[in-house]
């Protein structure tokens, strides 16, 4: 409880400052929190079809391309890791596709899926699939050798051992890049609805920016902050829930 006191005092203290900052500069573009909050709740409460026609959708593609990827990336990631000739032949394929930058393939997702919802998923779910798959790789490579052996001695079939000692072991290193992938989410979420689309969050930051409303633009970027907040705090929220058989530190404990 001390150590949460402690976080957001220091998180109250920067909003603070930033406040008198913001209103000694008089800056447009460095609008006070309180600015920024009135236009929030103008842009977020006073006119509620704006979270239906752009905050849901935004969150809707943002969940189902980390869904999606995750899904693909853990299946993938288990096969490849318990297979060394796999991985052998896969992997120089592996490191070629995550060195392309997601966004240089935002041209080549319009030609192919054309302006939509199918080419936003596409971006999300080629960026954010690869820290999903390499740590489920290294997880299911990382299986007890012990475990491995009794498993053999027993003949435990091939699927009960892959969800029952497999699957568990690796959870750890799945888990983390569960938590990369989902920021990664909220970033390309945002750089698909930059790009031929005229709802989402990305697209109305950029309509602010264009209208010189720099204090609407921020309350958007706020609004990113606080969906990525609560998103980790959830997928957290399930990890400790989840991984609660496993030993966890003192500063976990008292987290």
């Amino acid at each position: 409880m001390n150590k949460f006191l402690q976080r957001w005092s220091v998180f109250a203290g920067l909003i603070i400052v930033w406040q008198v900052l913001g209103v000694a500069a008089d800056d447009p573009f460095f609008p006070p929190p309180s600015e920024i909050v009135e236009a929030a709740w103008e842009w977020w409460v006073l006119e509620p079809e704006n979270v239906t026609e752009h905050v849901l959708p935004s969150i809707g593609r943002l969940l189902s391309g980390w869904a999606i990827a995750s899904v693909i990336g853990i299946a993938l990631g288990l096969l490849l890791g318990r297979s060394d000739r796999a991985m052998e032949y896969a992997g120089p394929l592996l490191v070629f596709l995550r060195s392309i930058p997601p966004p240089a393939l935002v041209p080549v997702f319009l030609l192919l899926f054309k302006a939509g919802t199918s080419m936003q998923l596409a971006t999300i779910v080629f960026g954010v699939i690869w820290p999903v798959l390499l740590n489920t790789v290294d997880g299911a490579r990382s299986v007890d050798v012990t475990k491995v052996d009794t498993s053999a001695v027993f003949r435990i079939p091939r699927h009960q051992w892959v969800l029952g000692v497999v699957l568990p072991a690796a959870s750890p290193k799945i888990f983390a890049g569960l938590r990369v992938s989902l920021s990664l989410s909220l970033v390309l979420m945002v750089i698909s609805e930059l790009v031929g689309t005229d709802n989402g969050i990305g697209s109305q930051l950029m309509t602010a920016q264009r209208e010189f409303d720099y204090t609407r633009m921020w309350a958007g970027i706020v609004l990113l902050g606080v969906l990525g907040y609560g998103l980790n705090t959830a997928l957290l929220a399930v990890e400790r829930r989840a991984l609660a058989w496993q030993p966890r530190s003192r500063d976990e404990q008292h987290a």
